[in-house]
């Protein structure tokens, strides 16, 4: 007997030993715990249509976390392959997610994510701040996994997609964006643009000659939040954001060159060494 025999053998003797009544039970509690799922989950924010990847709604973080607490469970992470070359600038995670109820494991469900996935892959970003990133887009992959496979909701909801394209951009082509709430819309906006080099070489120049080392990344991170910019690197600075921080050290340099001010002239009242009485 062959191998396909013998599964189909298997999987009909299966069957027959099923409680069709008790199936059918479940698939009508399956049924209406989708329809709770509908009316409860907000469009934009715990779903979305992402543009440019089909009709169906894609789950995002806050859906998978409202469905999980629904459902009373609770969820644990375990890494479980992690590359981190800090050479090559290359950082990959992938991480189980495990799904338990009553200290019970019912499910589990795995993420992956690496540096060189197409959102990653800019001038601006600087890999070496992206491994945090990239661990924590790994697990939010692994807890929509198990969230989908737990609920029974891969017929109503997509993994999210949305992380497999460049950000900012929602498909492949370049079209729709995130709002300010992190949700997708169809219109298109552009990115603000990015620093040129020769803004960023300019500020390192001046970080240089104020005293400061331009090639070490804590003392560059530090200036830029001293200078009032969120940002980890100069790579990440828009021309807004580079002509804000060379103004600032365009000023530091002055204070540091400026000439000593005059001190007070004192108008009071003066005394001749020989007047004085003590």
């Amino acid at each position: 007997m062959g191998e396909n025999q013998r599964a189909e053998n298997y999987s009909l003797s299966v069957i027959d030993n099923l409680n069709l009544n008790q199936v059918q039970q479940i698939m009508g509690k399956i049924a209406q715990f989708q329809s709770v799922v509908q009316k409860t989950l907000k469009k934009e924010h715990d779903f979305g249509v992402i543009p440019g990847t089909g009709n169906k709604p894609t789950l995002l973080k806050p859906g998978a976390e409202k469905i999980l607490m629904m459902m009373g469970v609770s969820s644990e992470y375990e890494l479980i392959e992690k590359v981190q070359d800090y050479e090559r600038g290359f950082f990959a995670y992938t991480v189980r997610c495990i799904l338990k109820r009553n200290g019970e494991m019912i499910t589990q469900g795995l993420g992956h994510c690496n540096t060189r996935e197409k959102r990653y892959q800019s001038d601006k970003q600087d890999p070496y701040t992206l491994a945090n990133t990239c661990l924590k887009m790994a697990k939010k992959r692994s807890q929509i996994d198990a969230t989908l496979t737990i609920a029974s909701l891969s017929e109503l909801f997509t993994q999210d997609v949305e992380d497999m394209y460049p950000a900012g951009n929602g498909s492949s082509n370049g079209s729709g964006h995130k709002n300010e709430n992190g949700n997708w819309n169809g219109n298109k906006q552009k990115s603000p643009r990015a620093a040129s080099e020769k803004q960023l070489s300019l500020i390192r120049g001046k970080m240089n000659e104020a005293g400061f080392d331009s090639k070490d990344p804590h003392t560059v991170q530090r200036l830029l939040k001293m200078g009032g910019l969120e940002k980890d690197s100069l790579q990440q600075l828009t021309v807004q954001d580079a002509s804000l921080m060379i103004g600032k050290l365009d000023n530091y340099l002055h204070q540091m060159t400026a000439p000593p001010p005059e001190p007070p002239v004192d108008e009071g009242i003066h005394f001749n060494q020989d007047e004085v009485p003590f």
